[in-house]
C-alpha cells in the first residue's frame, strides 16, 4: 500500500467512525486516492457517495445534505481552482451555520511557489469563514499515518457541529477545511484490501467526544476507573479552579499529579509528582490504568512520556472544542463537568497509597537532601518557604517555572500565576505588573534574567502612572540557562553552546533598576534571599540572586536520582 491510499482511506474511515454518512464528490486526478476510498466505503455500505462535476453545485449539494441531515457532510475537490469554486457555499454555511466539511486535495508543500501545475497557496483560501482549519501533509511513508491524521479528522468534526446542546449542530456551528496534500502515486496499488483498523475500540471514534454539550454541568459519560491518576494542568481560561479539581480527585481516591499552577490544598497532591514519573521501575510498577487530563500540560516531558505509554487510556476535561492533546493520544473528551460529589463505587486503595507513599518518601528525601545554594530549586524552596501564605505569584517561562514545579515546597499555599499560553519569555514583567495592579494580595514575580531584559521597559513609568507593591525576584544564570537542561547543554556540545544558546549579556542589573529608579537588592545567601522575599512588597523592589549557570543539568539530575533512590528504599 502507499502512503497516499493509506492517508485517504484512514480519513474516510475516520469521518465515518465520526457520524459522516452522506460525502459529495467531484473528479479531480489530486483527489484520487479519496474517491477511491469513499467509492469503497460505499460499497461497504458506510456511506452514500454523491458525484458531481461542478464544484459549485458539489458544495451546494453538500450544504444541501447537511442541512436536512443536521450532520456535516464532506465535499471532496482536487486541488487549484476546484477549491475556490466551493467559497459560496462555504458563505453560505459561515452565515447559517452549516457543519460543511471541505476536503481538498493539494500537492506536496514543496511544490507551492514554484509553478507547478494546478498548484496554488489553499490553505487558508476560505480566511475567516471557517470554523477551523488544518494543513495535512503529504506523508512519506504508510508508517506514519495514524493517529495525527484521525484526531486531525476529530477536531474537524467536532468544529464543524459547534458546541451542540442536544446532538444537533450548535449555534457555533459552521464549514470547516480540510487541506490534505498527497504524493504520487495516487491511485492503489493492484490487490490492495480496503480494511483499516483504527487501533481503537471498533467503530468508535478515534477521539470519542461530548454530544451533550461542552458547558455542561456534569459528565454523563464519564465512568469510574479504581486506578486512575489526574494530571493537572493550567486552567487559565477555565471556570474551575484547581481546588475544585483537586477536591473531586482526592473524594474518589485518584492521586494528583499537578504543575504549580493555581491555589489549592497542596498536601492533597502527590509532591513532586513530575519526578516519581522519571522513576521508571517504580513507575512501570504503578502505572496507572487510565490518567485524567485537567487544563494545559506544558512543563514536564515526563508527563508527555507518561501520556504515550502503550495501553494507557487517557482521557480529558475540557470547556472547548479545542482540547489539548499535542501527542494525539487522547481517548475520549468530556465537556467540562462540575468537579464535585464522591463515586459510588470504590477506588484502588492499594495502588492509590502507593503513590502518596512515594510522593511522602521523594518529599522526605528531597528536604533532608536540600539542593545547595546556587541553583534555581534552592531559590524554588526559599520562595515556597518565604512567601505568605496569600501571596500571588506571577513565575516567567524557562528555568523558574521548572524549578518552581520541582522544588517548590507543597505546604505552600501561594497562588500561582504565569503565561503558558505560548510560554514565552515576552512582556513577563508587564503582566506580573497588571496583576498587581489588580489585587489586594502580596504580589511577587519570578523570571530568569533573560525573561527580565526582555521586558526591562516595563519598568519605565511616566510620573503619573499608578505603581504597583510587587517584589520581582530575578535568577541570574548570565544567559540562557533552559538550553543547559536540553539536549543542547550536552558536555559534548560545548563548543557550540555559548554563543548560539547561552548568549551572555553581563548587564549591571542595578544599575539598570537605578536608571528607572527602582529599589535593587542583591541576594548573594540563601538567609539573604529569604529576607527580600519575606519583606511585603512596598513599591517595585528587584531581588537578584545569583545562579551558577552550569548547575541547572547537575541539579536536575540529581533531583531524578534522589527520588529513585528514595523509592527504592521505600519499597
Amino acid at each position: 500500500m502507499n502512503p497516499s491510499t493509506a492517508l485517504a482511506r484512514v480519513l474516510v474511515d475516520e469521518l465515518i467512525r465520526g457520524g459522516v454518512r452522506e460525502v459529495v464528490l467531484a473528479p479531480g486526478s489530486r483527489s484520487a486516492p479519496l474517491a477511491y476510498a469513499v467509492q469503497q466505503a460505499e460499497r461497504e455500505g458506510r456511506l452514500r457517495l454523491h458525484v458531481r462535476v461542478d464544484e459549485r453545485t458539489a458544495g451546494f449539494l453538500a450544504l444541501g445534505l447537511a442541512k436536512g441531515s443536521h450532520t456535516p457532510v464532506p465535499v471532496i475537490t482536487t486541488s487549484g481552482t476546484a477549491v475556490a469554486n466551493l467559497h459560496p457555499s462555504v458563505l453560505e454555511a459561515h452565515h447559517t451555520g452549516v457543519p460543511l466539511v471541505v476536503v481538498s486535495a493539494d500537492r506536496p508543500a514543496e511544490l507551492r511557489g514554484t509553478g507547478a501545475n494546478q498548484t496554488t497557496v489553499q490553505p487558508g483560501m476560505f480566511g475567516p469563514a471557517v470554523r477551523w482549519s488544518a494543513d495535512v501533509p503529504a506523508p512519506e511513508l504508510v508508517e506514519s499515518v495514524g493517529a495525527f491524521h484521525r484526531s486531525t479528522v476529530c477536531r474537524a468534526l467536532v468544529a464543524a457541529r459547534g458546541t451542540a446542546a442536544d446532538g444537533h449542530p450548535g449555534p457555533d456551528a459552521g464549514p470547516v477545511h480540510l487541506n490534505v496534500s498527497f504524493r504520487d502515486p495516487l491511485t492503489p496499488d493492484l490487490g490492495d484490501d480496503f480494511e483499516v483498523h483504527a487501533g481503537r475500540d471498533d467503530g468508535d471514534p478515534w477521539v470519542r467526544t461530548p454530544r451533550g454539550g461542552w458547558f455542561a454541568g456534569h459528565s454523563a459519560g464519564f465512568k469510574h476507573v479504581p486506578r486512575t491518576l489526574v494530571v493537572l494542568g493550567d486552567l487559565a481560561r477555565s471556570p474551575v479552579s484547581s481546588a475544585q479539581v483537586v477536591s473531586w480527585a482526592v473524594s474518589r481516591g485518584y492521586p494528583v499529579v499537578a504543575e504549580p499552577f493555581g491555589v489549592h490544598d497542596r498536601t492533597a497532591v502527590v509532591p513532586h509528582g513530575p519526578l516519581l514519573l522519571t522513576a521508571g521501575d517504580w513507575l512501570a510498577d504503578h502505572l496507572p490504568e487510565r490518567v485524567l487530563v485537567v487544563g494545559r500540560i506544558t512543563l514536564s516531558r515526563a508527563v508527555a512520556s507518561l501520556l504515550r505509554t502503550d495501553g494507557l487510556r487517557v482521557e480529558v476535561f475540557t470547556g472547548s472544542p479545542q482540547w489539548p492533546d499535542p501527542g494525539h493520544v487522547v481517548h475520549e473528551v468530556h465537556s467540562l463537568m462540575t468537579f464535585a460529589g464522591r463515586s459510588p463505587e470504590a477506588a484502588d486503595p492499594e495502588w492509590s497509597n502507593g503513590w502518596a507513599g512515594a510522593g511522602s518518601a521523594v518529599a522526605q528525601a528531597v528536604q533532608d537532601q536540600r539542593s545547595p545554594w546556587g541553583t534555581g530549586l534552592a531559590v524554588a524552596s526559599v520562595v515556597g518557604e518565604s512567601l505568605p501564605e496569600d501571596a500571588q505569584l506571577f513565575v516567567g517561562s524557562s528555568n523558574p517555572v521548572r524549578d518552581l514545579d520541582l522544588g517548590m515546597s507543597r505546604e505552600s499555599a501561594v497562588s500561582v500565576v504565569a503565561n503558558r499560553g505560548l510560554a514565552g519569555i515576552d512582556g513577563c514583567l508587564s503582566t506580573a505588573i497588571g496583576l498587581a495592579l489588580t489585587t489586594d494580595a502580596p504580589s511577587y514575580a519570578w523570571v530568569g534574567d533573560l525573561t527580565f531584559l526582555h521586558d526591562s521597559n516595563a519598568l519605565a513609568f511616566g510620573p503619573d502612572e499608578p505603581r504597583p507593591n510587587l517584589t520581582i525576584l530575578v535568577t541570574n544564570d548570565g544567559g540562557g540557562g533552559i538550553f543547559r537542561t536540553l539536549e543542547h547543554g550536552a558536555p559534548e556540545r560545548a563548543d557550540d553552546f555559548g554563543r548560539i544558546f547561552a548568549t551572555p549579556t553581563g548587564t549591571d542589573f542595578g544599575a539598570l533598576c537605578r536608571a528607572h529608579g527602582i529599589r535593587h537588592v542583591l541576594a548573594t545567601t540563601r538567609e539573604a534571599a529569604a529576607e527580600a522575599l519575606s519583606a511585603a512588597p512596598d513599591g517595585i523592589t528587584v531581588v537578584e540572586v545569583p545562579i551558577d549557570a552550569e548547575s541547572h543539568r547537575g541539579a536536575h539530575e540529581r533531583l531524578r536520582r534522589i527520588a529513585r533512590e528514595a523509592l527504592a528504599i521505600s519499597e
